[in-house]
């Protein structure tokens, strides 16, 4: 039963990842993610790197606010938890990094993601 319920969750977070694509055609989301300002985290949403401008901190909390509204719609339609949903999203939004970005470790650390796989939570299907 649990397995079956990852199952679904995943392909539930896999919808709400169109409010990421959303953000990359912002320029100043693009610039911020190529120049390595933010990064994706296990937890679903988008963080900041280092203090970051206010500007910045704006943008990404704009961002994560339409991410949680993109994952509570989806938890009630489907009786997950808002909370499975984001880091279901997370796993993928961080296995979706190119070279080059940044993402939080499942230990907390930012990395930089190389040419392999980057280092993700061992529960990520």
């Amino acid at each position: 039963m649990r397995m079956k319920s990852l199952v679904l969750i995943a392909a539930l977070a896999a919808v709400a990842v169109p409010v990421a694509a959303w953000a990359q055609r912002d320029p100043a989301y693009a610039a911020a993610r190529a120049a390595g300002e933010v990064g994706e985290q296990p937890d679903g949403y988008l963080g900041v790197v280092g203090s970051g401008s206010a500007s910045l901190r704006a943008l990404v909390s704009n961002i994560n606010i339409q991410r949680k509204a993109a994952y509570t719609q989806k938890a009630q339609a489907s009786g997950a938890t808002v909370e499975q949903l984001a880091f279901t999203s997370g796993c993928n939004l961080i296995a979706q990094t190119k070279p080059g970005e940044k993402y939080r470790t499942p230990g907390g650390a930012w990395e930089t993601r190389g040419a392999g796989a980057p280092q993700r939570d061992p529960r990520c299907v």
